[in-house]
């Protein structure tokens, strides 16, 4: 029973060799094996019947998980559900399976422990960089810095591209989601002074403008109780100078252009009079 808590610890797939190298037979494998107890996705591979079915194709196919695949594996923020897996190559002169796929080639800037199934989440990063809109890109490295999937001196240390260097330097850790990562971008690029999950009157808002207005974009969970404390919030505001937009993810996914001229109006209006 040994073998099979070892196959669960390790994500239920092991190279034959370490199976072997950990003091099992390949009579023991074979007999738990013929028992459909153990599959062999590949030669050289025995796994649990219930593995993953990505990690099962990675190895069947020789190829390893990467990019988007890697970062919603870590649990990260992604644009929008994956629709197709995102394979790595392992080589440049690797060969990669047709079909249905996202395949990526490319020198990874950390190097890979042979045989691995899942690509390390430095190397998806980049990979994502060409794969992501800019916007989209920004929000995934912003997502992994915040949830501490990597280190930002870390990441710096590594051989990136000016182009990823540079969405380096643009990221912070404030950004509570990958939504709010969209929109900070983008208020930027209007030339605002823009703070995000800024404490005003000992409450966090979403985004401070300018240090008059904000911006709050509401979730599916504001009503009911959070409705009455979120409107509570904007009269205090109000009584102390400060404007607040409210808007749903629904319009900034959907009409970021008529909300852009809400707050540009209001910017251009200035900050109202006590």
């Amino acid at each position: 029973m040994l073998l099979f808590s070892t196959l669960h610890s390790v994500g239920g797939i092991m190279r034959m060799r370490d199976v072997i190298d950990r003091g099992w037979s390949r009579h023991t494998v074979d007999r738990y094996r013929l028992a459909g107890r153990l599959i062999r996705p590949q030669r050289g591979w025995i796994a649990l019947p219930e593995t993953d079915p990505e990690l099962l194709f990675a190895a069947r196919h020789g190829v390893m998980l990467s990019c988007m695949s890697v970062v919603a594996r870590h649990g990260l923020w992604v644009p929008e559900p994956l629709r197709q897996l995102h394979i790595a190559a392992r080589t440049q002169k690797s060969r990669m399976p047709g079909g249905r796929h996202v395949r990526h080639w490319g020198t990874p800037v950390v190097r890979r422990e042979p045989h691995a199934l899942v690509d390390r989440i430095e190397n998806a990063l980049v990979f994502a960089v060409d794969c992501l809109s800019a916007e989209g890109a920004h929000a995934v490295w912003e997502s992994a810095l915040r949830k501490g999937a990597v280190n930002r001196a870390t990441l710096a240390e590594l051989p990136l591209r000016d182009r990823e260097r540079a969405l380096l330097d643009e990221c912070t850790q404030f950004s509570d989601s990958g939504l709010e990562s969209y929109v900070a971008r983008r208020l930027r690029a209007l030339r605002l002074r823009v703070v995000a999950q800024a404490v005003i009157l000992g409450h966090r808002v979403d985004f401070l403008i300018n240090e008059w207005l904000v911006l709050q974009i509401d979730g599916g969970h504001h009503v009911g109780r959070q409705r009455d404390e979120d409107n509570w919030l904007d009269a205090q505001l109000l009584l102390n100078g400060i404007v607040t937009i409210r808007v749903s993810q629904r319009q900034v996914d959907h009409h970021w252009p008529r909300v852009q001229q809400l707050i540009m109006t209001a910017v251009s209006q200035g900050r109202p009079r006590r």
